[in-house]
């Protein structure tokens, strides 16, 4: 009797045990730091482009597309071959870091799916690459003008994969190849340069120091003609008496001459 009473309440358990079993793969979710999802309906409103789901446990109806996104930095790195301002072939190493911008992620998976990162990034990159590097020189690309040439891929890069819901870290060119001998005839014109710099720096410092040594020497000049101009008989007689009369106070012994050519007292020691 009591079996019976119980018996759809077991059939119920029974079965709903059993569908938590088919089903319990496709319904729960966990969502790991780093990591954030966006909902697909196929039998309601499609893609749910409101709601971002956060680290942690999720229930979904089985019938719904839990997908699950990696929101952390991620990078890539790529050999391509471009051609410079005159058509020179330059073989370059470009990193790229980039996420993917997680309250955008309904709209990067509408518009490039879960391989955004072919499907954009790469492209993307590989086409911004070839047309700044396009608007310089080898020897710019390689010398002069490198971090400018990156500041233009990282400013141009960064528009595009925002505008398409990535956002950029940074843009690094890892290495240029240039042919062996382009690349000797760039380093041999830079180190002339570098010489001739130092050749006009030696040259410059030695003009300026000569321009010194011309001052000073002026400056003594007109020194020495204004102490000249000064120094009268009648000065210099006075200032020999004072001489006279401090020495005659010394301590020290001494024989004083009175009288000669020009009546100034000699002192002599004794």
């Amino acid at each position: 009797m009591d079996i019976q009473k119980y018996k759809k309440f077991i059939i119920a358990g029974a079965i709903l045990l059993l569908l938590l079993i088919i089903f319990g793969s496709s319904m729960f979710y966990i969502v790991k730091p780093g990591e954030r999802a966006i909902t697909f309906r196929p039998f309601g409103s499609g893609l749910d482009t409101t709601k971002i789901s956060q680290p942690g446990f999720h229930i979904v109806a089985p019938w719904n597309d839990f997908i699950v996104y990696n929101v952390k930095e991620r990078k890539t790195e790529e050999m391509m071959d471009v051609l410079d301002k005159n058509g020179l072939s330059i073989n370059v190493e470009i990193s790229v870091r980039f996420n993917p911008i997680p309250k955008r992620l309904p709209y990067l998976h509408q518009q490039f799916g879960e391989d955004y990162m072919n499907q954009l990034v790469v492209p993307e990159v590989r086409s911004t690459v070839r047309q700044v590097m396009g608007r310089y020189t080898a020897e710019e690309i390689y010398s002069t003008k490198r971090a400018e040439v990156e500041g233009e891929i990282i400013t141009e890069t960064t528009q595009k994969l925002q505008d398409n819901s990535v956002e950029t870290r940074a843009v690094l060119i890892r290495s240029i190849n240039l042919p062996p001998q382009i690349k000797t005839a760039i380093e041999t014109k830079l180190q002339q340069e570098q010489e001739s710099l130092a050749y006009q720096f030696r040259n410059e410092k030695e003009a300026k120091e000569a321009e010194r040594k011309r001052i000073e020497a002026e400056g003594e000049a007109r020194a020495n003609s204004i102490i000249n101009s000064s120094l009268t008989p009648a000065l210099l007689k006075m200032r020999g008496i004072e001489t006279t009369l401090k020495l005659a106070e010394s301590p020290n012994a001494k024989i004083v001459v009175i009288g000669g050519s020009d009546g100034m007292p000699l002192i002599l020691n004794q």
